[in-house]
């Protein structure tokens, strides 16, 4: 087969506007993103009506697409509100979104019925295992099946055999690991009665644990050998990056990234990296291989827990686990993003303090970092200062060189 035929989408997530049109100019083909309701990330930042409209109408306009998450598992209270929201979906018109990623059959037929002409993929939280499954769905009118995080590369492969051509295959290939199957998880619910499944997740995963004994209430009995406690829900993250020839191999059709509540920072670091892996591999096997170091050390620039491959070589071990703490590994902080310039002077809205005479690097898309002085601090009013304190300020910075929109200032944090 004809590799360039078989160039998989690479689909980033998006929690709000600014973030959705990062995602654009870093190299996404797809975005997914939520709207106030019915998605599972009810605690992002998330799409009024309104903008949802411009971003898609964005993202259309540099010939990318956007699906919207409506992927919850709803309860007779929730029918009426999703019909009447996949109504207004539809009046976008011609920017409407390009698809719905839905789990539940009942949400499934409402969208049939109100949004025909609104391609339909499968969540994940479908419990999408097997290839029966992914038939059962093409058949009642999806293009698309999200598979289970707990398929291995093989057990995708033997699926795509299976299943009709014109079907589509997305996996996730980077982001958070849930620890319940296919993220159907209760323990948020049961903990805090905030429902993981309808968007509320507390990532009660990620609390520390300890055994008690029944008879012995209020011991609290270490699992590991020490008095601390210890994360053992915590996975890792899942990096797939230095395998993309085996991903494209197993016939995966979008590539997925995890992480509708990241920042900017983060959507351009990841979206940046796997463009740049999955164009390499497509334009020459031999300088993927060659840069794969430098795929890893990049993206390893982004907020995460570590990687780990996750169920795509057998099934996970302690060593995709970390025991000891629930923090992120954070290399970098995000500082802002360029939205315009004024008499030579370049206009953000600043995200974390820095100041004048800081070193801190200028990323772009389809470049490499740019490291720069910070020479120049001022106010709207062009008063100058010699930090910028205040979240959400608008600053006009000078490094001493051109800057551009979309451009993103990061720090290194110190080890």
């Amino acid at each position: 087969m004809n590799i360039e035929k078989r160039k998989p989408e690479l689909l980033i997530p998006a929690g709000d506007l600014e973030t959705l049109k990062i995602a654009v100019m870093y190299g996404a083909d797809a975005i997914y993103i939520g709207g106030d309701m019915y998605g599972l990330r009810a605690k992002a930042r998330n799409f009024s009506m309104n903008d949802m409209r411009k971003g898609i109408a964005f993202a259309h306009d540099y010939g990318k697409k956007v699906y919207v998450t409506s992927n919850i598992t709803a309860h007779n209270r929730d029918l009426a509100g999703i019909r009447a929201y996949f109504r207004e979906l539809m009046a976008f018109g011609k920017d409407k979104p390009d698809a719905l990623i839905i789990s539940d059959p009942g949400v499934f037929m409402i969208a049939k019925e109100e949004a025909p002409d609104i391609d339909i993929h499968i969540s994940t939280q479908a419990n999408n295992t097997n290839y029966a499954t992914f038939k059962f769905w093409y058949n009642h009118g999806a293009t698309r099946v999200v598979s289970a995080r707990e398929l291995s590369l093989d057990e995708i492969a033997e699926l795509r055999q299976n299943i009709p051509e014109d079907m589509e295959i997305e996996t996730f290939v980077h982001g958070a690991m849930c620890i319940a199957y296919s993220g159907r998880c209760l323990l948020s619910n049961y903990f805090t009665g905030r429902d993981a499944n309808l968007g509320e997740c507390t990532h009660s995963c990620r609390w520390k644990y300890h055994i008690v004994e029944e008879k012995r209430p209020g011991e609290f009995l270490p699992i590991e050998e020490n008095e601390r406690g210890t994360y053992i829900f915590n996975s890792k993250d899942l990096c797939m990056v230095e395998y993309i020839p085996e991903l494209v191999n197993a016939g995966i059709n979008s590539f997925k990234v995890e992480g509708r509540m990241k920042t900017a920072l983060y959507v351009a670091t990841v979206a940046g990296t796997y463009r740049r892996a999955i164009d390499d591999y497509f334009t020459d096997p031999k300088l993927y291989e060659k840069n794969k170091p430098a795929y890893m050390e990049e993206v390893s620039k982004g907020v995460n827990r570590q990687f780990t491959t996750g169920f795509f070589f057998g099934k996970p071990n302690h060593k995709d686990q970390i025991y000891e703490k629930n923090t992120y590994e954070k290399a970098y902080t995000y500082l802002g993003t360029i939205i315009g310039v004024r008499e030579g002077m370049y206009c953000l809205e600043q995200k974390n303090k820095f100041f004048v005479g800081e070193e801190i690097e200028v990323i772009r898309p389809g470049s490499e970092a740019i490291n720069v002085k910070v020479l120049r601090i001022t106010d709207e009013d062009g008063n100058d200062m010699e930090s910028c304190p205040h979240p959400k300020q608008i600053i006009y910075i000078d490094v001493g060189i051109i800057l551009y929109p979309y451009d993103i200032l990061r720090r290194r944090e110190l080890d």
